[in-house]
């Protein structure tokens, strides 16, 4: 992969999983690092392991996407940081077994998971524009092909599966790339998504049935770091396109109301008046 010496990258859920993973595999090829987390421990420790790894600058920020208020105060750290930021990689996420709100009064599945990204994304797209060439990873997942976006209902009130819950929020990560593409067309910032493939994190520790079927189906599924390849590989490499959907470091075809146009452009609007934007 393409070294990183000098690049500045961001990594949100950074404290674990492949967020960790992600962490390691750019500190490797000598990325300045950026690592957002929930918890301060864990995030030290991530940084001291990145430190050895070989990245010469590692600072680490708290902070829980389920409060946008926190969002707003970790761009501001973040811009007050970094003069320039090269890499954005969005990778936070989270899966509920119940609905819950969050204090600004969103499900949580879709407020962590979208939302949150979303918002600190525009905050940063200044910085991010004047540091092109620049890019910005979604860390997204095949689970957005459990069901179409419902956009009278962003915030399941009328029903709550969990995993299709989680799947429309993965699917608006999809959208959300799509649309954020389009808006930065000629601007030198490419903003592509992946899905990782079906990994072992701890996603999955708030659901019981979901812990038990992640014992059972554990040969079959990858590490960390391998689901961080493609994630890095975006980071790292160069890559032609923007707005797309990549698998296994390849662009994949995705569900038709994945790639609709007109969708993209309301969840867009709408997440803006959701967060308070323009």
């Amino acid at each position: 992969m393409t070294e990183l010496a000098g690049k500045a990258c961001i990594v949100t859920g950074a404290s674990s999983g492949i967020g960790t993973a992600t962490a390691l595999g750019l500190a490797r090829l000598g990325a300045s690092l950026a690592l957002v987390g929930r918890d301060s421990a864990r995030l030290e420790a991530v940084a001291r392991s990145c430190r050895e790894a070989g990245a010469v600058d590692v600072k680490t920020y708290r902070a829980d996407f389920g409060e946008l208020q926190q969002v707003r105060a970790l761009a501001d750290e973040l811009l007050a940081d970094w003069p320039r930021v090269d890499v954005l990689v969005n990778n936070a996420a989270l899966v509920l077994q119940r609905r819950e709100e969050t204090v600004d009064g969103h499900e949580k599945v879709f407020a962590v998971n979208h939302l949150a990204p979303y918002l600190l994304t525009r905050l940063l797209l200044d910085r991010l524009v004047a540091s092109a060439p620049s890019r910005i990873v979604n860390v997204a997942s095949d689970a957005h092909t459990f069901g179409a976006m419902e956009p009278d209902d962003y915030m399941s009130t009328r029903s709550f599966r969990p995993l299709k819950v989680y799947g429309r929020s993965k699917l608006a990560n999809i959208l959300f790339t799509s649309e954020l593409a389009r808006r930065l067309e000629g601007a030198g910032v490419t903003a592509n998504c992946l899905h990782p493939g079906f990994v072992s994190t701890g996603l999955a520790r708030d659901n019981k049935l979901g812990v038990l079927f992640l014992k059972v189906a554990k040969p079959f599924i990858k590490s960390p770091a391998d689901g961080a390849e493609t994630t890095l590989f975006l980071a790292s490499e160069p890559v032609a396109v923007s707005g797309e959907y990549f698998v296994d470091r390849k662009v994949h075809q995705t569900k038709d109301y994945a790639r609709d146009p007109e969708m993209a452009r309301r969840l867009w609007d709408d997440s803006a008046r959701l967060v308070g934007l323009d």
